[in-house]
């Protein structure tokens, strides 16, 4: 590979890169856990739990039940190259979750690892760090309540392809626990 050939593999990785905590978010936000787990290596290391995309949907999957509604905000993001192939960064986060009434909001650091297998990218490891979190002292509305001429009902989670078929097997009175404006 010559060094123009460097320089554009380097840009087209980065950008690659770049992509998989969006990626992740809005896997999250939408609770479609096959593609969130797709962003990790086939063999993703899940400490005593094992190894595998597998145990590692089994592990996030009841954890993203914990909330009803998400929302997660890529704020920044540094990238590092390891060589070619292996990649360290930092994301900044800035995550809502409601649960049990409230809207808490949360400031995320997140040290990741990344590795390019058969031209793809992906994770390694996410580590999440937290600054703080803390309840909204207004919770939020649909948007544009209370402004005049603009009442329109929120249009997601709930368009998600994904968010119903996660939720369908959860019984109401555990959502309504949750949530006081479940999305139909």
């Amino acid at each position: 590979m010559n060094e123009l050939e460097a320089r554009i593999d380097r840009l087209e990785s980065l950008a690659a890169i770049q992509q998989l905590p969006i990626r992740y978010a809005i896997a999250v936000d939408s609770r479609d856990m096959d593609a969130w787990v797709d962003l990790f290596i086939p063999d993703v290391y899940c400490g005593r739990r094992g190894s595998g995309r597998d145990v590692l949907k089994s592990i996030i999957t009841p954890a993203v039940r914990t909330f009803y509604r998400s929302i997660h905000q890529i704020c920044g993001h540094r990238v590092e190259f390891d060589d070619a192939d292996h990649a360290h960064g930092v994301v900044y986060c800035r995550a809502e979750h409601e649960d049990d009434g409230k809207w808490v909001v949360m400031a995320i650091a997140y040290f990741d690892t990344y590795e390019r297998r058969d031209g793809e990218w992906f994770f390694v490891r996410r580590r999440e760090k937290h600054w703080y979190s803390a309840d909204w002292q207004e919770r939020p509305a649909a948007p544009f309540t209370g402004w005049a001429g603009h009442d329109n009902p929120p249009d997601l989670p709930q368009d998600f392809d994904s968010w119903a078929p996660f939720w369908a097997e959860v019984d109401g009175h555990e959502i309504s626990r949750l949530t006081d404006q479940p999305s139909h």
